[in-house]
């Protein structure tokens, strides 16, 4: 994934010379995680630099590149450093198209390294979909492997709207194939392996897993569906009913908190559509009501096979009355 980052920006900035990559520790050594490794060598420092360690700058910088006709593809280095930017996101990037009338659109594209699993220390693992989401004028979207990477990072910067990218860190040494010229369908969500008894739905790197958790269920002779969501915002509502209508039960899980977890409104949007087939409520395994944990805790907090596994059998065993 980390490669397929790295050649879709590199391909950008190759065919669009108003698109720009900046953010702390993106030039020359190409970002801590190395997705800008050798873009700066190749497209040079005033298309590819470094900012200060200045999140709320970061952004104003970005709002102030798009009012200015550029197409701007700023970094923060960690979801957990997103913070001090919520200002610029919500009452700028979020806003700034509404409040021109379309003046001035906003076609910045936010990269951000999301989710937990790699032992990072605290504030260096988040899972901020939600807050993202709830933001009007916003487009939230994440990748699961590395095609979806490649193709899903050029369509958002060929967007004329503000689009957060959320990475899941966990999976940029992921390895796959990427077809540069077929990316299929880059709208809504897609499914990932067909099932006839659940539906999982996921994204981000808990697709993975729950693919792992999919092959486990079938050595039982239960067939899971593993829906990968991709988008955040718009949420694929016709696509989530297609999948659950055929298989009329539903679990989703995220890293996020549960409570005002993304998962509720997923959970309402199967509700609305599927009520009448539903044979069970809509169930979450998700993380927890604390502070996403530091690296020692990881693996208590970010759902793991066990607790998705457990999720599948309360489904599958309810019974109504």
């Amino acid at each position: 994934m980390q490669k397929a980052l790295n050649r879709a920006l590199d391909e950008t900035l190759a065919t669009d010379p108003r698109a720009m990559v900046f953010g702390e520790d993106v030039g020359a050594l190409g970002g801590v995680f190395r997705i800008t490794d050798g873009l700066q060598a190749r497209h040079g420092a005033d298309r590819v630099y470094d900012t200060p360690l200045a999140e709320s700058g970061i952004l104003g910088l970005a709002v102030g590149l798009a009012m200015a006709g550029f197409h701007p593809v700023p970094e923060v280095q960690f979801d957990g450093f997103a913070y001090p930017a919520v200002n610029q996101i919500v009452c700028q990037l979020g806003r700034m198209n509404y409040r021109s009338r379309g003046a001035l659109p906003m076609p910045v594209t936010l990269r951000v390294p999301s989710f937990g699993g790699i032992r990072a220390p605290e504030h260096h693992g988040e899972s901020l979909e939600s807050l993202f989401a709830h933001v009007p004028g916003l487009k939230v979207v994440s990748p699961s492997n590395p095609h979806q990477a490649y193709h899903l990072l050029k369509a958002a910067i060929a967007m004329p709207d503000p689009v957060i990218f959320m990475e899941p860190k966990s999976r940029y040494w992921q390895k796959g194939e990427v077809d540069l010229e077929r990316p299929g369908s880059l709208e809504g969500s897609v499914v990932a392996r067909e099932g006839r008894h659940l539906t999982l739905v996921a994204w981000g790197a808990m697709v993975a897993r729950c693919l792992q958790v999919a092959e486990l269920a079938a050595e039982d002779g239960i067939e899971i569906e593993v829906l990968d969501l991709r988008w955040l915002k718009p949420i694929d509502a016709e696509g989530l009913a297609a999948s659950v209508s055929k298989t009329r039960r539903a679990v989703v899980v995220h890293e996020a908190p549960q409570t005002a977890g993304l998962g509720a409104e997923v959970a309402q949007l199967i509700t609305e559509r599927c009520f009448g087939t539903l044979r069970a409520p809509v169930e979450r395994v998700t993380g927890f009501d604390v502070p996403y944990p530091s690296g020692d805790l990881e693996d208590e907090y970010i759902p793991n096979i066990d607790r998705i596994l457990f999720g599948i059998q309360r489904v599958l065993e309810y019974r109504r009355g």
